[in-house]
């Protein structure tokens, strides 16, 4: 029973070699590109699904933090796309590895302390000890402050997987059930596809909030070190 719940959380392979690559790698096969001076309707859609993401995290930023603007679409589109491959039948989902997830966390969180760190040394280091202090609890704020500072991270990832992963698990959970329930009483079971589909309309919903919440807290730690 466990292994048919967490099955589809296990690394798919491919002639006994690990397939994440191409999986990874799939979903800009689904960005539709315009070779032509007009635009399709398509390509006019995700234009403008971008144009308003993008001024929602680049609204706050200097000009530093908006140099950034193209790698966090593509972050974005990215965390999006794969999210909702993942919602297909028989698929993959590897942002419900916490391995993958930690992968883009830490780089992107090591790349906005490091920008903080080398244009706004004195900025960055007053986060560690708020002024007006009192000098007993300094060495205690400075192991907290630490702590919370190497703790982004882990949240951005944790975040990420736990939210993907608990409504992969719902929704595999129902579906059983209403294919254990059609044996028997048919009745029953179509009742259990209603909830079903609505769940599945949340996933899409929650796949896509998922990804620009990634993405703006990544926004919003440039933000601070810019």
């Amino acid at each position: 029973m466990n292994e048919n719940l967490f099955a589809p959380f296990t690394t798919p392979s491919l002639l006994g070699l690990p397939a994440v690559m191409p999986v990874i790698l799939f979903p800009t096969l689904l960005i539709s590109t315009s070779k032509g001076l007009i635009n399709n309707r398509l390509v006019t859609i995700q234009q403008n699904l971008i144009q308003v993401a993008l001024k929602q995290m680049m609204m706050t930023q200097n000009t530093k933090g908006q140099a950034w603007s193209l790698m966090l679409m593509s972050l974005f589109i990215f965390i999006a796309t794969t999210n909702l491959l993942g919602l297909l039948p028989h698929s993959f989902t590897p942002t419900a590895q916490l391995s993958m997830n930690l992968a883009m966390a830490i780089p992107l969180w090591a790349g906005t302390v490091i920008t903080g760190l080398r244009f706004k040394t004195k900025n960055s280091l007053a986060h560690f000890l708020p002024q007006g202090t009192p000098t007993p609890l300094i060495p205690m704020l400075v192991i907290i402050e630490t702590i919370s500072l190497f703790i982004q991270p882990v949240a951005l990832a944790v975040r990420l997987t736990a939210n993907i992963t608990a409504g992969h698990l719902l929704m595999h959970l129902i579906g059983n059930a209403a294919l254990a329930l059609s044996i028997n009483n048919f009745f029953v079971s179509s009742l259990i596809l209603a909830p079903l589909m609505a769940l599945m309309i949340l996933e899409i919903a929650v796949a896509l909030i998922q990804a620009y919440v990634f993405t703006l807290l990544v926004s919003l730690y440039l933000h601070d070190n810019t």
